[in-house]
């Protein structure tokens, strides 16, 4: 897993066109990476071991950053030098963000479960409703009545 909790998957990360450029497509060396972010490429490579922003990597081994690489080396940057963040504190924020992401896609994945079940229930329940005998009258007792009798036990005349 990446930065941002997704898999790394190689080139072309299981794109149904390797060849379109998304914010994930790995298209920036280390030196350009650098340059774009503001920082040293050593920096790259120590975030890069502390599992900061993993980037890509071509078969011979070489980094190869994305748009969204880049946005997390800014972030990081922020965090470590605006906020006053270390960079064991860095991981775990991001770590969380992951989580809060993944937990957030379960979620709507979810609601969107019990929504089509919802819509198969009402379907099937329809389907009850439409299968009922219509030549069946219900029984209504007609003799109801809130009128009250009062009886009265004749006397006899002994």
């Amino acid at each position: 897993m990446d930065g941002y909790g997704r898999g790394r998957q190689g080139q072309g990360r299981g794109r149904a066109n390797p060849y379109e450029l998304t914010d994930e497509s790995p298209v920036y060396v280390i030196s350009v990476a650098a340059q774009l972010s503001g920082l040293h490429p050593q920096t790259l490579r120590q975030y890069d071991r502390l599992g900061l922003v993993s980037p890509d990597r071509t078969a011979g081994r070489g980094r190869r950053y994305s748009a969204r690489d880049i946005q997390l080396l800014r972030q990081v940057q922020r965090l470590s030098q605006d906020e006053g963040i270390n960079l064991a504190g860095i991981k775990r924020i991001i770590e969380l963000e992951n989580q809060v992401a993944a937990l957030q896609a379960k979620v709507a994945e979810l609601q969107q479960a019990v929504e089509g079940a919802a819509v198969a229930m009402r379907q099937r329940e329809a389907q009850v409703h439409a299968s009922y005998r219509r030549d069946l009258v219900p029984y209504h007792d007609v003799r109801q009545s809130s009128a009250l009798v009062v009886w009265r036990p004749q006397r006899s005349a002994d």
